[in-house]
């Protein structure tokens, strides 16, 4: 059986749903990224980075771990499907595209906040059996 996985994701979290013969299996994966990082002091206007860009550049790591810890779930799916409310699918697609996953992906689209049966609900009627 081929493998196929969907998943809701947003910045904080993502529900992957792995169709297999026994079933589905659900998986989270916790973002360990803040929305908002805070530092003491404010922006600097003399050359050196601001606290704004510093901020910008952790919350851009703390994203790409976060991406990299999904990617590492789904990366031997044949077909992905991926959803969502915000832009944290598109950014998930992208980083799939540069692993080289591109193909893999069947559909992206927006739906808004669902509980974990309505994830797995969506993904079995995406890959019928």
């Amino acid at each position: 059986m081929k493998k196929e996985i969907g998943l809701w994701v947003d910045h904080r979290e993502a529900v992957i749903v792995e169709l297999t013969e026994k079933g589905e299996q659900i998986t989270r994966v916790k973002a360990d990224a803040d929305k908002q990082i805070r530092f003491a002091g404010g922006s600097r206007k003399d050359g050196l980075q601001t606290t704004e860009s510093i901020r910008g550049k952790k919350l851009d790591a703390q994203l790409g771990k976060y991406f990299d810890n999904i990617i590492a779930q789904i990366r031997d799916a044949e077909s992905i499907q991926i959803f969502g409310p915000g832009e944290a699918k598109n950014e998930l697609a992208k980083r799939l595209e540069k692993d080289g996953l591109k193909e893999h992906i069947v559909a992206i689209e927006t739906v808004d906040n669902m509980t974990d049966n309505q994830i797995a609900a969506k993904v079995r009627e995406c890959f019928p059996a």
